[in-house]
């Protein structure tokens, strides 16, 4: 249904990275999650009133919530679409952001309210009956909540957002605690068990777990992750291809909401070639990042000495030396100062945030690696941090 209505109402539906069409498929999967959230809400109040049985009420009531949770997606992704202004020059992306960590703080709400409820329960056993209007309406809200996780999921992944990846991940939670609060009630009202409340401490648990999971996918990309190596991959392959390019280093993304990345890179370019040239294909790469990738790019030149052989011999022996040290290392920048008493190696290295090494270690035994070899080589050595998260 969603496909359908899309293909009627959104214009270029298939531009998924489109503001104007992610929008638009925000919007529509918000209107009808807050209308099938409300109506099963009306529906499982009324199974949970003729049954007495506390689950299937706070189960009504964790709907609610989610209707609550489209309306806040809803309007997250209305003020996201917002254009930059002097305030916010870089846009209003990261509100979507927050309106997925609110719907995991409701999601963590509604367990909280179910867990409570379940203690009372277990603490004051009565026993649930099921008739066949409840049975039907349970089931009904089981196949719902699947579909409605589904089309959440898929238009999450096309569109590339967490907020929607949110309200998917509470449809199939609510999909699973349905499915358990009926079989408790079924074998409740059968065996004459009292199984209701121990079904909502179950169902308030996966309701905890999951709203825990949704928070942190959500707060990650508002304390800086990494990015998806995919995208990585996409901007080496892109900025490579162009033959004035010989290398890339110091790649760095800034995401400031889905849609909206900004890229600053250095590339290395022959120290001998045309500037006038190059600085034009520089130019070139530039443009096809904004039209290929969606992406605002700033590409720093760095010459390089490609025809020296003692210096290209010497950047082989930094290769090897950091091959010895067991971790993965890169680096970049590397340029030769001779003096007439001692030669300065000066470079970059690139390490993981997962190197046990200090600076100090690293610089000391690169420095120790050269001057067992040549005791006039000495080190200038500048430490990069991997913010691209390509290394391991």
């Amino acid at each position: 249904m969603v496909r359908l209505l899309a293909r009627w109402l959104i214009k270029d539906h298939t531009q998924y990275d489109a503001p104007a069409v992610r929008t638009a498929y925000g919007t529509l999967c918000g209107i009808l999650g807050i209308v099938l959230n409300l109506l099963l809400f009306g529906g499982k109040f009324l199974a949970g009133t003729l049954t007495g049985s506390i689950a299937i009420t706070a189960d009504a009531f964790n709907n609610l919530s989610d209707a609550g949770s489209s309306i806040i997606t809803l309007i997250g992704f209305k003020l996201a679409a917002q254009k930059p202004d002097r305030e916010h020059p870089y846009g209003h992306g990261r509100i979507e952001y927050l309106t997925g960590l609110i719907v995991s703080l409701l999601i963590l709400l509604a367990g909280f309210e179910l867990l409570t409820g379940s203690v009372e329960k277990i603490a004051s056993p009565s026993t649930a009956t099921l008739d066949t209007l409840s049975l039907i309406i349970l089931i009904g809200s089981i196949l719902v909540k699947l579909y409605m996780f589904f089309y959440n999921r898929g238009i999450a992944r096309r569109i590339h957002s967490d907020a929607m990846k949110a309200t998917g991940t509470d449809s199939l939670c609510d999909c699973l605690s349905t499915a358990i609060v009926l079989a408790a009630t079924l074998i409740g009202s059968q065996t004459n068990l009292p199984l209701d409340g121990w079904a909502g401490l179950l169902v308030s648990g996966f309701i905890l777990f999951s709203g825990f999971q949704a928070a942190k996918d959500t707060v990650a990309p508002l304390l800086g992750q990494p990015p998806e190596p995919e995208f990585i991959q996409a901007i080496e392959s892109l900025v490579l291809a162009h033959p004035d390019v010989l290398g890339i280093h110091d790649l760095i993304v800034h995401d400031y909401g889905p849609g909206r990345c900004m890229v600053s890179l250095h590339a290395e370019v022959d120290a001998k070639g045309d500037i006038l040239r190059i600085h034009d294909s520089i130019d070139n790469i530039e443009k096809q990042l904004a039209n290929q990738l969606n992406i605002e790019a700033v590409i720093h030149m760095d010459p390089i000495t490609v025809d020296d052989e003692y210096t290209q011999g010497l950047r082989r022996q930094l290769s090897d030396i950091l091959n010895t040290l067991h971790v993965p290392v890169a680096f970049h920048d590397f340029r030769i100062v001779h003096g007439p008493t001692h030669t300065n190696l000066i470079f970059d290295i690139v390490v993981p945030f997962s190197i046990k090494q200090t600076d100090a270690q690293l610089r000391e035994q690169i420095s120790q690696a050269f001057q067992q070899t040549d005791p006039s080589l000495f080190c200038v050595i500048h430490i990069d941090r991997d913010y691209s998260g390509t290394l391991s």
